[in-house]
């Protein structure tokens, strides 16, 4: 069954009783990519009262309540997000308090419907996983493998030069067996293909 992620960053405000709700959705990689971005988030709204926020992201998932009681904020994010069925996606919910106390009924529903407002113009995508190829080859074969991995949507992420070639290219997890193999193929079996996660 196919996994799905954000197309791109969503976002949404709300107002409810002069409290601003902001609410943003972000397409990441996993815990250390969501905890960048809340970083960001937080450095932009230095004032806000709260930032709030759900991440599901396979194993890796988690959310915060920041100081709101308990269970009113992560957990309503979290279940918009497994409503919308997606992953690899944090959700947070910047919140400045506007003087009028809402309840912990409030509070669930002030957050809930940030986040399903932003996630009302969300596009998802067919997620995707990914993984490395490590491949050693001789300088004779480094035009021709850099052609096959541009022809075939892999992204080139290190290169190193020593006695020989190395470069590490990150693709489709499910089709790095096959590229190992066509790489042999295609270098007469000079190239040492590893396959890492």
């Amino acid at each position: 069954m196919p996994t799905y992620t954000l197309a791109s960053t969503v976002s949404a405000e709300i107002d409810v009783r002069k409290s601003r709700f902001i609410a943003l959705a972000v397409p990441v990689s996993g815990r250390d990519a969501a905890m960048r971005e809340l970083g960001r988030l937080r450095a932009e709204h230095p004032t806000a009262t709260h930032v709030c926020w759900a991440l599901l992201a396979g194993g890796q998932s988690g959310m915060s309540d920041d100081g709101e009681p308990s269970g009113t904020a992560g957990r309503p994010i979290l279940e918009v997000l497994r409503h919308h069925e997606v992953d690899g996606v944090l959700a947070a919910v910047v919140r400045y308090y506007g003087g009028i106390k809402l309840g912990a009924g409030g509070l669930v529903r002030a957050y809930t419907d940030a986040i399903a407002t932003a996630m009302q113009s969300a596009e998802r995508i067919e997620r995707i996983e990914r993984g490395l190829l490590a491949i050693e080859i001789d300088y004779a074969d480094e035009a021709r493998v850099r052609r096959w991995i541009e022809q075939h949507e892999a992204e080139l992420v290190d290169s190193a030069y020593g006695m020989t070639v190395r470069l590490v290219a990150r693709m489709a997890a499910a089709a790095r067996e096959s590229a190992a193999a066509e790489l042999r193929d295609l270098t007469h079996g000079r190239a040492n293909v590893e396959v890492r996660p």
